[in-house]
């Protein structure tokens, strides 16, 4: 009996905890009902594109969506955390996804209808990235209040495989989906998957924000409110620092057509590689995450994680190996992942209940306008010199962004989630 219990022990400190969707039935419909739309969404986004370049024929038209998503994200993303902070958040995240799945269903029925219009797909795609602004400070303000603080590490590691999994396996059925059956059919089954998000919304309890509850008036959740916490709250305030050290200084994605070409003598399909392992790794991190409640210094994860993704960022640039460099590029995505976990336990955690739909609004800025910076970054510098000093001299900026942030906020270092202090 001994010898069998052994590898269960190791098992559950090394695979992702599962606790949380075993104790909370509301995380655990949540959790499977975004799991399921992520999917969808996937799908959707690789749909759009490829109709958009079906009709225009144009490489630009198809970078055009992006812009079309961005801008929302941008603009939204602190005013949608101030709505989070002042109504039901239930409520908010209900009507946000019912938006999404009406959008997913008109997409369903322009296409059955045979109209094609590029016009039409770039609104849709913008009112996308609206719902998602709505929708996202309202989801993850809500896994403070279903879970024990405890568990939050295991959550967001669980969430982490949900966005990884959505990225990865979306866009790969919907281009089987597309390519045997057509658009119509990845449309609906976008459509019928946002159901279960849909129920998970449904079946929650009412949250409204603690302030709200305390009878202070829901006037006061501002955006200037928001800024003005998160400024004199050194701790919340690194996690946003660490996170741009990485996305801005160390972001090669907008590289990998170039140096598929140049640096491992590949085509398309290696350019889809280099896309596919950061995210590979990403979701590896997730699977292999239950180690992570383990760590009370999430300050000091942190760092460290970002740390690890410029220094394997760093070695990409000097390898000429393709297999080497997407063993890398996975190490960085797992370390990516790390990071993620621990800032956003520590966002929720170390905020009042109050603060965090627009802490999480600040987030969605960070995450939709860090990357396209570091984009403008690496490009500009690969540019000016070449693509090996953009990757590695932006993965060794990162490492040293990283340590001067550390001696500078000796406080975040010392973070301990036993007693979680922004």
């Amino acid at each position: 009996m001994t010898e069998t219990a052994e590898p269960r022990v190791t098992r559950t400190r090394i695979l992702a905890d599962l606790t949380p969707l075993r104790t909370s039935p509301d995380y655990r419909r949540l959790w499977f009902g975004n799991t399921v739309s992520w999917v969808g969404q996937g799908m959707t986004a690789l749909a759009v594109s490829l109709q958009v370049y079906d009709i225009t024929g144009s490489a630009f038209s198809v970078g055009l969506i992006g812009l079309c998503s961005l801008v929302p994200l941008v603009l939204l993303g602190l005013h949608s955390g101030a709505v989070a902070d002042t109504v039901d958040r239930r409520k908010l995240g209900l009507l946000s996804a019912a938006g999404s799945f009406v959008l997913s269903i008109a997409l369903a029925g322009v296409a059955f209808a045979g109209i094609e219009h590029v016009g039409f797909l770039y609104a849709v795609v913008a009112l996308q990235a609206v719902c998602f602004a709505l929708n996202s400070p309202a989801r993850s303000s809500m896994i403070a209040r279903l879970l024990p603080a405890e568990q939050l590490p295991a959550a967001n590691a669980l969430n982490s495989m949900t966005s990884t999994t959505g990225g990865l396996v979306g866009p790969m059925l919907g281009g089987l989906i597309v390519g045997w059956w057509g658009y119509r059919a990845a449309y609906t089954v976008d459509a019928v998957t946002f159901t279960a998000s849909l129920y998970a919304m449904w079946r929650l309890p009412s949250m409204l924000p603690d302030r709200v509850y305390g009878g202070e008036g829901a006037e006061r959740a501002s955006v200037t409110d928001g800024l003005r916490f998160l400024g004199t709250r050194p701790n919340l305030r690194m996690t946003f620092f660490s996170d741009l050290c990485a996305m801005v200084l160390a972001q090669p994605r907008a590289l990998f057509p170039v140096v598929a070409v140049l640096w491992f003598g590949g085509d398309a399909k290696t350019t889809g590689l280099l896309v596919a392992a950061p995210a590979l790794g990403a979701l590896l991190g997730s699977v292999f995450s239950g180690w992570l409640g383990q760590i009370r210094r999430h300050g000091l994860a942190v760092l460290i994680a970002v740390g690890c993704w410029g220094g394997a960022i760093a070695v990409f640039g000097l390898t000429r190996q393709l297999w080497l460099g997407l063993i890398l590029l996975a190490a960085a995505g797992c370390a990516d992942s790390i990071s993620m976990v621990f800032r956003n336990t520590m966002l929720q955690a170390a905020a009042p209940d109050e603060m965090r739909g627009r802490l999480q609004g600040v987030f969605i800025v960070v995450v939709a306008g860090g990357p396209r910076l570091g984009d403008l970054v690496a490009g500009s510098v690969a540019d000016l010199a070449s693509p090996a000093v953009a990757v590695t001299g932006g993965g060794v900026a990162c490492v040293l962004a990283v340590c001067l942030l550390g001696l500078r906020g000796r406080g975040f270092t010392r973070y301990d989630a036993r007693d979680p202090q922004p």
